[in-house]
């Protein structure tokens, strides 16, 4: 039989065996660390059968190392005070919420919709800590992402409520968003209950372009390459980040007001 084929905790067993009667802690080792470098292919096929135990070790090791980074980048944020237009843009959560969360998207951006889900997670985890602000960051002028940022942006003309609604709609089905176009855009319009004949007249409105044209304005002024993107208050976020790291900016920005 092939030493490589015997499972390593039999090699270990046979080892701590010999160690135990005429061997010393120290000689067990180094008898392993020799067996070991002799035939390093025990410790590849361990890793090959434990697999996705072994990523799952790694990603916690990666995860611990980009929360760390995270956090060292925040604590240098609270330094660099970071300002972007919120008037005219609607909010959702309470108006005397502790922290804001400014976001930057793309309602046809796959991580932008990634994002959303965790932003959503967090508003109905934390309903009176944060309160959400959505500007436009779309890819293009004569595409779906200018349509659907100029639809948020008229149906906000009507209610604080409309524009969320769509901004759901669009999200969820961002595939249909992009395929369908108008067609898509002007259904979620009438599914979220808005005056279709003032949303007509509105989308045509230069008002809406200066919104969106201030907002990249923004993105420009705070050198923001892509999208997602955030401001927690001051803390930045680039990218669409797990739950944990999201709410730990959170956590940081509330710790931050309190001081």
């Amino acid at each position: 039989m092939k030493l490589w084929r015997v499972p390593l905790f039999c090699l270990m067993f046979s080892a701590a065996t010999a160690s135990s009667a005429s061997q010393s802690e120290e000689e067990f080792a180094d008898m392993l660390r020799k067996a070991l470098k002799k035939h390093p292919e025990i410790v590849l096929n361990l890793l090959r059968d434990n697999s996705e135990s072994v990523l799952d070790i790694a990603q916690q090791g990666s995860n611990v190392r980009r929360k760390k980074n995270m956090e060292n980048q925040w604590r240098e944020d609270l330094k660099q005070p970071k300002n972007a237009a919120t008037a005219n843009r609607p909010a959702l959560g309470p108006a005397n919420a502790p922290v804001t969360i400014i976001a930057f998207s793309d309602f046809t951006c796959s991580y932008c919709q990634q994002a959303a889900e965790v932003l959503d997670r967090i508003i109905r985890a934390r309903p009176q800590d944060v309160r959400v602000i959505f500007k436009h960051m779309p890819y293009g002028k004569d595409n779906a992402a200018r349509l659907a940022a100029e639809y948020f942006v008229a149906a906000s003309f009507q209610n604080e409520r409309a524009p969320w609604l769509l901004h759901n709609s669009f999200f969820a089905e961002p595939e249909k968003l992009v395929a369908e176009g108008q067609n898509f855009a002007a259904k979620a319009a009438e599914k979220a209950g808005l005056d279709m004949k003032k949303l007509t007249a509105d989308l045509k409105s230069k008002k809406i372009n200066a919104i969106i044209e201030e907002d990249q304005a923004d993105a420009k002024k705070l050198k923001i390459e892509g999208t997602p993107y955030f401001l927690v208050n001051n803390l930045t976020i680039r990218g669409a980040v797990p739950y944990d790291l999201f709410t730990a900016a959170v956590d940081m920005a509330l710790a931050h007001t309190k001081k």
